[in-house]
Parts: structure tokens; sequence; C-alpha cells
């Protein structure tokens, strides 16, 4: 087999199916990017959604037979919202990160991959593969940089010189022995405007995260909300995007290739009032196709709650009354009460009185005290 050719082949094949970027990448160990892993173990940088196995996470043997080289993929997406609508007092709405628009991109890019899979299957038939999105074990950041897709940024993303870091990211083990690419080389220079802006100092050093801290994991986390980053949330209600839109290696790019990632203004800034009641049918219904539905409603709304106290939408009072005295989740419940208080206002403040005389769960009557505080400070003012 002339794998010079067939990798010529693959090249063109990729292009024709709409894959924006393929590199190719030894199947060794990624021995920097383990020890960077237990760094991060060590420390408790890590998100929890990770494979917990750091080996598997850098040693592809462990998790194929025989693996000879890496193919890795990059899809473009946009990062403009045309038709924005308008968030106004009255109609308040929250936004979804960039990489939540449009139908998720774990199907998208599995699907460029299968693609790429049935090609080379037609051509070697022995040829064996493994797929992997996200959530499979290995660092696709780390397999991206070695295959040449583009280096690793401080701001932990991988950064293209043609697409900037608004890429979505994909690979395959394969037991085929391709020429790997070489690596691109670091282009940040002097720049730290990301580690500098970052809401949440969740960027430790350059290319250190701190997940723990990081807006795009404590938007998809379940529970209560630590009171810290609650004013830095924003009207986010899914990921973030700050680090990446600063980022000057992203100015001007914007590519609308794939017509599967164009946004709905509705559905990735939606108004934020109907969300606190939405159902999960009704959930389902409108953001089931999104990247940003796969923790369910539950964080959404969460969030929903704390953009209207972010707004102090008064609007917003009879409807948080109503999550106060009805939700069956205590922790919803709680985050209700605090963005009654934040709000405020007398009937905000009668219906968190009449609340902490029946509430019964501990985590919600920490939260109702939580909202009669800032009518404390007021008075005292």
């Amino acid at each position: 087999m002339d794998y010079k050719q067939l990798k010529e082949d693959i090249i063109a094949y990729s292009k024709s199916i709409g894959i924006n970027k393929i590199g190719f990448a030894g199947a060794h160990p990624f021995s920097e990017m383990k020890n960077l892993l237990l760094r991060q173990q060590a420390l408790g940088y890590q998100s929890g959604f990770e494979e917990k196995d750091i080996d598997k996470r850098t040693d592809p043997s462990l998790i194929f037979e025989e693996p000879r080289s890496i193919i890795a993929i990059a899809l473009a997406y946009p990062s403009r919202l045309k038709d924005a609508p308008r968030s106004v007092r009255g109609e308040r709405r929250g936004i979804f990160c960039r990489a939540s628009w449009g139908t998720d991109y774990h199907v998208l890019v599995r699907e460029k991959l299968e693609q790429l899979g049935k090609y080379i299957d037609s051509r070697v038939p022995e040829a064996r593969f493994k797929f992997m999105v996200d959530t499979g074990e290995l660092v696709d950041r780390a397999v991206a940089e070695r295959a040449g897709i583009g280096w690793s940024g401080k701001n932990c993303s991988i950064i293209t010189p043609e697409f900037g870091s608004y890429v979505y990211l994909g690979e395959m083990i394969t037991n085929l022995p391709f020429e790997p690419d070489e690596p691109i080389y670091d282009q940040c220079g002097e720049c730290r405007k990301c580690i500098d802006i970052c809401p949440t100092g969740a960027l430790v050093q350059p290319g250190q995260l701190n997940a723990q801290r990081c807006i795009a994991f404590l938007t998809q986390t379940k529970g209560i909300l630590p009171d810290e980053f609650r004013g830095k949330l924003g009207n986010r209600l899914y990921g973030c995007d700050t680090c990446q839109t600063v980022c000057p290696k992203n100015k001007g790019m914007n590519f609308e290739g794939h017509p599967k990632m164009k946004p709905d203004p509705e559905v990735v800034k939606p108004l934020l009032l109907p969300l606190l009641q939405i159902s999960n049918r009704e959930f389902r219904e409108k953001f089931g196709e999104i990247a940003g539905s796969w923790r369910g409603k539950k964080p959404i709304q969460r969030n929903a709650i704390i953009a209207l106290a972010h707004f102090k939408e008064e609007s917003a009072v009879d409807e948080l009354i109503k999550v106060l005295r009805k939700d069956v989740r205590p922790d919803i419940r709680g985050i209700a009460a605090w963005a009654l208080g934040k709000i405020g206002g007398e009937e905000a403040k009668a219906a968190l009185l009449e609340a902490r005389e029946i509430e019964q769960d501990e985590t919600a009557l920490r939260e109702i005290d939580k909202g009669l505080a800032f009518y404390v400070v007021t008075d005292e003012v």
C-alpha cells in the first residue's frame, strides 16, 4: 500500500465532505499531557466530566489494539449571531455559548469521522478505527496539536491560523501507518488578554485551567451555584466565550459553511421567563438538538433565574414567587429566593418571609435567608 498517496487522497476526500482541517499524528503516548493532567488532578482543577483514568487519556494503546496513527479533524463554526433579538426590560434573554449553536457538534463531527472511515475502509478493507469526539478517552486538544491542526493557546483552546479557535475537534485512532504532520508552534506570543479578562480567574496561567472555577463548567453543574460565582454569570445559560472573544487570533473569524451549525436566534438567545416553567417535553422540543441541552433543563433553569437577578428584572417577581412556592426541587426554590432578594421590592420580601415560615429544606432555607439579607443591607443603608 502506498500510504503517502492514500494520505493525499484522504485529505482531498475530507475537503470534499466539508472537513475544514485534517491532520495526521503518531499514536505514541502523550507524555507531556499526562504530566499536565497529573498536576491538574493533584491541584483539584479537573471538572469531573472527563475520563477518570489518566493513562487511558494519554496512551492510545490502552484503548485501541496496535495503534499506528491518529487522524485529527476540525470543523469550523460561526461566531456571529445574525438577527439576534434584543434583551430589553420586560423581555430579558439569556445566551448559549457559540459551541452550542446549531445541531450538537458531537453529532456533526462524528458524522464526518464516520464518512471518512467508510472512505478509508473502501480503500483498505483491513483498516480499523476508533472514533472520538469530546467525550472519548483521548484529550482532543493534545491530538489536534500533535497533528498540526493548531497550537494550544493560553486559553486552553486549539487555535488554528485559518479559523481561530472557533473549531470543533474529533479524531480517529487507526491501525494504518500514516506519516505524521508537523505541529504548529505557539503563536500567542506575549499576549495574555484571555488570562487577564477571565471573569473568575479560572485561567491560572498560560495553558492551565482550573475547571472548577470556569464559567463554562459552572453553567453545567446541577446544584446550588456558590455565591462568589453568581455575579459573574451574567445572562449566560450555558458555556462561556469570553476567553475566545477577546483573543486577537479570533478577530474577524466567522465561518458559515455548515448549514446545520446555523444558530436559531430564539433557541440560542431565548427569553428567560418562559424557561422557569418549561416542561421536560417542551425543553427537549426546543433545545434537544443543541449541545447545551445535554445536562437537561435544571442547570438552564437555575442559570435563567440567576440571569433575571443579574438584570434585576422586576417583571419576573411573580414567576419567581411561583417557583419559590411550588417547585419540588429545593435548590431551585432556593435560587429563586436568592433572586427575589436580589431584585427586591415589597412583594418579593413578603413572599420570602412567608416561605421562611413553611420551608423545611435546609438548602432552600439558607437561600431564603440570603434573599432576606439583601433587605437588611438596604435598611441599614
